[in-house]
């Protein structure tokens, strides 16, 4: 006789899901919603209590990068943003194109070679790729407004996570290799790891291409929105006339 499925910790999805679009804090919303899926499934509160701390221990490395927080925290206390950013304002042949370009490629050969942790937003985009690129675009256009600050930052972000997408898929040790060639492995087909990532060596060119494309067209439209429009108004007095030319 078969059992009536219970489908009642399902709830713990609709709380991360109505949790996260009302913006609360990410941390909480995964824990109630773990904590109600445990009630709703027939745990008790010390059951789920021990299984969280068994989860925690197991997989406390995967908490290391917490540690780079309060790093970058300090350098950016004691001026690493304003260093960064008058470095590249003294770098006269480096435009935000060239930057962007470069962080991409290194991005995308770092995590190849399987240092897929040593970028990141946290730890490379808002401590310095954001203010390198702020600085070198303000110094082909002068100071920007907020709103091309921001999508500026957009850009930084997005370039890191290209890099870091297309990239990694090359590293034979990666989880997403692996899962590939399990996948086909269910299937009867025998994969090796290192074909896998060979064949995503032209997705990642074409990624680099594709979205160096992107950034051209970014940083050509950002001096169009920034170009100062010219008034063109002129005067020339002659005998007494006024000539304004539009």
């Amino acid at each position: 006789m078969n059992e009536a499925l219970n489908y009642w910790p399902l709830l713990g999805v609709l709380c991360v899901v109505v949790g996260f679009v009302l913006r609360f804090n990410p941390v909480i919303v995964v824990v109630v919603a773990g904590l109600a899926s445990g009630l709703l499934a027939g745990k008790t509160v010390p059951e789920l209590l021990a299984l969280l701390g068994t989860s925690f221990v197991s997989n406390r490395a995967l908490l290391l990068f917490v540690l780079t927080l309060p790093t970058i925290g300090l350098l950016e206390r004691a001026g690493l943003r304003e260093h960064v950013h008058a470095w590249i304002g003294r770098m006269q042949r480096l435009t935000l194109f060239r930057l962007l370009i470069g962080y991409l490629g290194l991005r995308q050969l770092l995590s190849m070679l399987g240092l897929h942790n040593v970028g990141g937003h946290a730890q490379t985009v808002r401590p310095l790729l954001a203010p390198m690129s702020e600085a070198a675009a303000e110094k082909q256009h002068g100071p920007l407004p907020d709103a091309e600050k921001q999508r500026l930052f957009a850009v930084d972000a997005a370039t890191d996570n290209v890099g870091l997408f297309f990239g990694e898929d090359v590293f034979v040790a990666i989880g997403a290799v692996l899962l590939i060639q399990g996948f086909y492995a269910e299937q009867g087909i025998v994969l090796e790891p290192l074909h896998i990532a060979l064949w995503a060596l032209p997705t990642a060119i074409a990624a680099f291409v594709i979205h160096s494309i992107r950034l051209r067209w970014y940083t050509r439209g950002l001096m169009q929105r920034m170009a100062v429009p010219s008034t063109g108004i002129g005067t020339q007095v002659d005998s007494g006339s006024t000539d304004a030319r539009p």
